[in-house]
């Protein structure tokens, strides 16, 4: 049984903890890290998604690594799988010897960057992923990763900066478009976070973070029936309620939630 979405500090696809510090949503079958580290990995391995047949991925991985550590493809996906299982502290040293061995790799650069912005490490990972592609050769997925530290750092306007940057080379990508609308929503702008959100949740590889992200706006303004309605797409109805019920009374019992959800539009920065 899929379990609501709880207090957590998890489930935001944007990654910033300056967001996540208030209050997240987290499911329980549900592993994906707080920033979406999928193009940094490369899509060639799919993860198992049952835990039990992971946790064998992951053990498998990790004795093809202890063979042959600074073999990018196989210290890469055992990475990948670690973050998978929420140990992303292993992960983030995996990764950091195999930059050590590439020290100029930008596709281990990013994967490295990433999972330290994952794990908190804002100046480091910041420092990384300055490093991890060039202005002549810009990744979206980079973009997006500095946007986020950007928000965490409480720049929002540079954070939407770095996403409209990422969706020039990738239109319409649904993670950057959730990571913009977190960040208009961490910038007090709800109607144009809750706008952006939308137009993420419709794009056809949007998935449940997403949904959930636009169910969490609606929520702040006020829109519960609405909010609890984009829940139950991937939630039961007994779930979705709850889980709603929950981001109700987190708005009602912390000072920085109704402050986003009470300041007035024209306070917000576009």
């Amino acid at each position: 049984m899929t379990k609501a979405l709880l207090p957590s500090a998890r489930h935001f696809s944007f990654g910033a903890v300056a967001l996540a510090a208030l209050v997240g949503l987290s499911g329980c079958n549900s592993k994906p890290s707080m920033t979406d580290f999928t193009a940094s990995f490369g899509r060639s391995t799919t993860l198992p998604t049952d835990e039990g047949e992971l946790r064998r991925f992951a053990e498998d991985w990790g004795q093809r690594y202890d063979r042959n550590p600074k073999d990018k493809t196989t210290a890469l996906t055992y990475a990948k799988a670690l973050q998978a299982l929420d140990q992303n502290s292993q992960a983030i040293a995996v990764l950091q010897a195999l930059a050590i061995a590439y020290p100029e790799d930008m596709k281990v650069l990013g994967a490295y960057g990433k999972a330290l912005a994952d794990g908190g490490n804002v100046q480091q990972a910041a420092e990384v992923l300055r490093k991890a592609h060039t202005p002549e050769r810009p990744d979206w997925s980079i973009l997006s990763a500095q946007g986020s530290l950007a928000d965490r750092l409480g720049d929002h306007n540079a954070a939407r900066g770095y996403y409209e940057e990422a969706l020039k080379i990738r239109p319409n990508e649904p993670g950057v478009l959730s990571n913009l609308g977190l960040s208009y929503a961490l910038a007090k702008n709800l109607p144009r976070a809750e706008e952006t959100l939308r137009l993420a949740a419709s794009q056809p590889s949007a998935d449940m973070r997403v949904r959930q992200n636009l169910a969490l706006v609606l929520a702040l303004q006020g829109k519960f029936p609405e909010a609890e309605e984009w829940s139950r797409r991937d939630l039961s109805p007994v779930d979705a309620a709850q889980n709603v019920a929950s981001i109700r009374e987190m708005i009602s019992q912390s000072d920085t939630w109704r402050d986003i959800q009470t300041t007035p539009k024209r306070s917000a920065a576009r």
